[in-house]
């Protein structure tokens, strides 16, 4: 029963990231096609993309000490409500002014409303963060990277159901009406958020965390597991090269089809997601997570430094496939090792950390690449002398500027992840991972699941559901014990 119980709860918890994610990706595919289409500007589309990381780089810290100290069902529901109500004003300021004004980019109307549904969006990270404590709650040790597969095809799916309906919203209904499904959509996940119950505990105070930037508790917590910073700092260094694709991809993908058609490209690019996840899923990751990191990475920049050296649309769309297909199992590697190697109490403030890490490098490149690519990089291979430098290897056509940023963006990614398995952090934390001992979860008070009709038992009430059983733990005489006692 109690086994049930998790994992009943990690199902439902899963389908409504799948609804939170399909919506927040909905409306941020949407914006972006929606400015491009209108004003043909890559500085714009970049702008907007940098400005998406960079609130998840403010933000991502403080939802990491939210999440350690508050119930991670709470945690979901406050996401939902404030997405849904950022939602409403771009609503709103839709309704006021006219579209000129919004797409204005010389005016403050575009600015706000892009920041606004940008918000909106961002906030979903506090879901994310959640979710990743909640499969460490919920899941056994050696099913966590499985777990993590499963949520990488949940939000593979979600980027398949949106890069399809974004492209045929924006051509067909426009985006008032795109706002319009946002909204409903949004609403609908607190509904459903309302009838999920999870098997937790209440979290304990921690006495050293007094503000709502906990990061001297952060970098504790880092630092007690050797090789974990180097990690984070090498997908930061990771994502500062990915900043360069988020700025790009778009209009690129633009460039050789109208938004309906584009939508479909990436729809069908996105299944990539699904498969990898679900590779994940089905096989795990291996005993050496770090290992297989690296080894995707080195790929996933190979990919990226050939899918466009013709403008042809099979060669870009396969590897966009291939490339997204990477994306899961580099994502699981990163979560399976936090989980095991950092305690579970303080999991949600490193999470924030390394998505704030993370996040920040893309912006710098996004905004960096926007207006170097637009001014500088696209004309100059317009001209006889970029062609006659470059040609031989980029041929012909008109984002040949862009394929050459992306060209050597992919051989830096490989250097990169080739040179880290030299580090001795690499040494460290692959040892670590091997010996860490199983994690501590559910401390406290825990909500129990009496009846079929969802209601949460009252504090103290007989036979709770301790989250460590569920998973397959011990429940000690004196309180709630998990497979191992010493932590990492």
């Amino acid at each position: 029963m109690q086994r049930t119980a998790a994992k009943t709860a990690f199902t439902n918890v899963l389908l409504n990231t799948l609804i939170a994610n399909v919506t927040t990706s909905f409306l941020w595919f949407a914006l972006t096609f929606w400015v491009y289409i209108e004003t043909r500007s890559v500085l714009a589309t970049g702008i907007i993309g940098g400005a998406y990381m960079l609130f998840i780089a403010f933000f991502a810290m403080i939802f990491g000490t939210i999440v350690d100290r508050h119930r991670k069902h709470t945690v979901m529901l406050l996401s939902s409500v404030i997405s849904a109500a950022a939602f409403l004003v771009a609503g709103v300021l839709y309704l006021w002014q006219p579209e000129a004004a919004l797409l204005d980019l010389g005016g403050p109307w575009f600015w706000l409303f892009a920041l606004v549904i940008l918000f909106g969006g961002v906030i979903e990270q506090l879901r994310n963060i959640a979710l990743s404590t909640t499969v460490t709650l919920l899941v056994e040790e050696d099913k966590r990277a499985n777990a993590n597969g499963l949520v990488g095809t949940v939000q593979g799916l979600a980027f398949l159901v949106t890069s399809v309906f974004s492209g045929l919203s924006i051509g067909f209904l426009g985006m008032g009406w795109t706002l319009a499904i946002a909204i409903a959509a949004m609403a609908l996940t607190f509904v459903h958020l309302l009838f999920i119950r999870i098997p937790e505990g209440a979290p304990e105070p921690d006495p050293t965390a007094s503000s709502a930037l906990d990061f001297r508790g952060s970098v504790k917590a880092i630092r007690l597991a050797p090789g974990l910073f180097a990690l984070i700092i090498f997908s930061t260094f990771n994502n500062l090269i990915g900043g360069v694709y988020m700025a790009l991809m778009d209009p690129y993908g633009l460039t050789l089809f109208d938004a309906q058609t584009w939508g479909f490209a990436l729809a069908f690019a996105s299944t990539g997601f699904l498969i990898g996840g679900g590779l994940v899923a089905k096989f795990g990751l291996g005993a050496k997570p770090m290992r297989t990191l690296l080894l995707i990475v080195m790929a996933m920049g190979l990919l990226g430094a050939v899918f466009m050296l013709r403008e042809w649309w099979p060669l870009y769309v396969i590897g966009m496939w291939m490339y997204m297909a990477l994306v899961p199992p580099a994502e699981a590697a990163e979560q399976t090792i936090i989980q095991k190697v950092v305690p579970f109490d303080r999991q949600g403030r490193v999470f924030g950390v390394a998505a704030a890490m993370e996040a920040a490098a893309a912006p710098v490149t996004a905004f960096l690449i926007a207006p170097i690519a637009e001014f500088l990089i696209i004309p100059y291979m317009r001209t006889p002398e970029g062609d006659r430098h470059w040609g031989w290897l980029l041929g012909e056509g008109e984002a040949r500027g862009i394929a050459l940023i992306c060209l050597f963006a992919g051989l830096i990614m490989v250097v990169a992840g080739g040179l880290a398995f030299l580090t001795r952090s690499y040494r460290q934390l692959t040892d670590l991972y091997a010996h860490a001992p199983a994690q501590e979860a559910g401390e406290g008070e825990v909500d129990a699941i009496a009846s079929p009709s969802l209601e949460a038992a009252p504090s103290g009430a007989s036979a709770p559901i301790d989250p460590v059983s569920a998973r397959g733990g011990r429940a000690g005489a004196d309180g709630i014990e998990a497979p191992g006692d010493d932590r990492a």
